[in-house]
């Protein structure tokens, strides 16, 4: 998910770009998915044990351990963020897992490079010989986007009118 602050309007002196993964279920849905997945286990684990499993109960609460602890672990990476702020002075990346800016450049000197491999669209910032990717988490489409909108982004920040992406 791309989101711009504030919209895009001349007047304004900076524009941030906040890119975060997109999730399909909100955190109640996930619980809810969870305790049907959990329900059926339980279920279907008594049920082998009536007709003689021993170890199905184990199993199941083994296996809905699993399933949880892998749920969570796929809700808390989509707390990741990126953020890109383009004004006149500076190009900077901001990670939420990192404290400190990833990438930070004068807009003049950034380049916007888009590497399409094996299926796989990569947009990266450079500068000086130093590159870095962002979007990586976003779906193929949205990160062509990002790159459409980082052009013109950069281009009206350096004054180079309308840029090329490549």
């Amino acid at each position: 998910m791309i989101e711009e602050f504030p919209p895009a309007v001349a007047a304004s002196p900076e524009t941030r770009l906040v890119l975060r993964p997109n999730r399909a279920l909100t955190a109640r849905q996930l619980t809810s998915v969870f305790g049907v997945l959990a329900f059926s286990m339980c279920a279907i684990a008594l049920f082998s044990y009536s007709q003689g499993n021993a170890y199905a109960p184990a199993f199941a609460l083994l296996h809905a351990a699993f399933v949880g602890l892998a749920l969570r672990l796929a809700w808390r990476r989509g707390d990741r963020r990126e953020e890109i702020a383009v004004s006149e002075r500076a190009v900077e990346v901001r990670r939420s897992t990192e404290p400190v800016p990833a990438f930070s450049a004068h807009p003049c000197w950034v380049r916007l490079s888009v590497d399409e491999r094996r299926g796989e669209t990569r947009v990266l910032l450079g500068v000086s010989g130093r590159r870095v990717e962002v979007g990586s988490f976003l779906a193929q489409d949205e990160r062509r986007c990002l790159a459409q909108r980082l052009d013109g982004l950069l281009a009206a920040a350096s004054g180079r009118g309308l840029g090329k992406v490549g």
